[in-house]
């Protein structure tokens, strides 16, 4: 087992042989678990984008959903407008750039995510309202569950960067993990 000390966070990971092999791991900031960060592998030889269904960042009772939501560069996401208000969904910042203008319930607008970043995502109207749109260059990502665990299926056994980001967690982590059995990796934010 090899470990990395950088803060007080821990990412544990581990490889099962499954079809390819799928990597499970738990994300943890101080002991407690991480709800909503995001892991990552570099896969330089992965096969292209194909988006096979529709991705949807959800606006509902004045909130976006999911908070977090990764995807493939190239992908396109669907905002829908469920509440009964309107919403102008935008982001200024880092990663894509963009304004939806305002729009009412039942209607929805799209956008592609077409290069990497992290796109801050908010509503002009309803300045409470912000979520993250994460574009990756891979096929092997996952955003960890309110118990901190993720699992990325369909990877084939090898050695791999890993990038693990979380909100409020500044520059991803970075290192290298092998999937390849049953070996636990840790990582401490």
């Amino acid at each position: 087992m090899r470990s990395v000390r950088l803060l007080p966070a821990l990412v544990l990971l581990a490889a099962v042989r499954v079809l390819g092999a799928e990597l499970t791991g738990t994300v943890q900031l101080a002991g407690k678990p991480v709800q909503n960060a995001v892991v990552w592998l570099d896969a330089a030889n992965a096969p292209g984008p194909v988006q096979t269904g529709r991705i949807v960042l959800d606006q509902r009772n004045l909130m976006f959903s999911p908070h977090v939501l990764v995807v493939r560069v190239g992908s396109i996401v669907d905002f829908p407008n469920n509440d009964r208000v309107f919403h102008n969904v935008f982001s200024f910042r880092d990663g894509k750039k963009f304004d939806l203008g305002m729009y009412p319930k039942g209607t929805s607008k799209r956008i592609v995510f077409d290069k990497p970043g992290l796109a801050r995502v908010f509503c002009n109207i309803h300045p409470n309202m912000a979520a993250y749109v994460l574009a990756v260059e891979s096929p092997y990502f996952a955003v960890s569950d309110d118990r901190g665990t993720f699992n990325i299926t369909g990877v084939p056994a090898g050695t791999y960067t890993y990038h693990a980001w979380r909100a409020g967690g500044g520059q991803p982590l970075t290192g290298s993990v092998t999937v390849d059995g049953n070996q636990p990796f840790e990582i401490h934010w």
